[in-house]
């Protein structure tokens, strides 16, 4: 028979599962998931982590195709994605992290293809990018699913919650789903309003003045993704 923590702690982990189902639907539904595209964690304890599974379409998971794997990297059930290493660096250095998306959003995406130059998204040019997460700034390239993925995160954490991985996706993390999904939503919506400036004649930045009152602001309101 069932105790009845044991049988808590199931209905709370199929509660999340569902919740990462939700989120990664709205991905699907933004055209910032293809194919099986993409992943999605939530810390369930100190040394836990529930994640997607490897080789799935997200958009169309159940709960039981759901993977948990350890922060030291043992999987204790299912097929866990490829690319955990780079949530387990996340958890490991922030230690506020309980939730970790990454998806493909295809504007973010192309902008660190077609302007490799640049250390971060042009955030001088829009009030919300430095209001709701600072900056956004371009992870080094790392080939997907390797140590390397984990690694290149590191100069970045915790400091940034909100970050665009080089000719691969975005990366967001937060203290809970719903902060980590809006990570990855202002990230893409960032990014194509400013590749529409630029079609459209070019970029104008905001005054300097303005640019440190605005980060003033932001540093009043707090570490979370806005």
């Amino acid at each position: 028979m069932m105790t009845t923590g044991a049988s808590s702690t199931l209905k709370r982990y199929r509660q999340i599962c569902e919740d990462i189902i939700a989120i990664a639907r709205r991905l699907h539904q933004k055209n910032m998931l293809a194919a099986a595209d993409g992943n999605i964690s939530w810390r369930v304890n100190d040394n836990a982590v529930l994640i997607t599974p490897a080789g799935v379409s997200k958009a169309f998971m159940q709960p039981e195709d759901m993977a948990l794997v350890s922060l030291d990297n043992h999987i204790l059930l299912g097929k866990p994605s490829s690319e955990r290493l780079m949530h387990l660096a996340v958890y490991r250095q922030c230690p506020q992290a309980k939730a970790v998306v990454h998806a493909h959003p295809p504007t973010a995406i192309a902008w660190s293809v077609a302007r490799p130059d640049l250390p971060c998204l042009p955030s001088h040019a829009l009030s919300e990018v430095i209001l709701s997460c600072g900056d956004i700034p371009f992870v080094p390239y790392a080939r997907p699913g390797t140590q390397a993925m984990g690694e290149n995160l590191l100069n970045f954490l915790p400091r940034y919650r909100a970050l665009i991985l080089s000719r691969h996706g975005a990366l967001a993390w937060g203290e809970n789903l719903e902060e980590a999904w809006k990570g990855v939503e202002r990230i893409e919506h960032s990014a194509e309003i400013l590749w529409k400036a630029v079609t459209l004649g070019g970029l104008t930045l905001l005054p300097d003045e303005e640019v440190t009152a605005l980060r003033a602001m932001r540093q009043r309101i707090g570490d979370q993704l806005l």
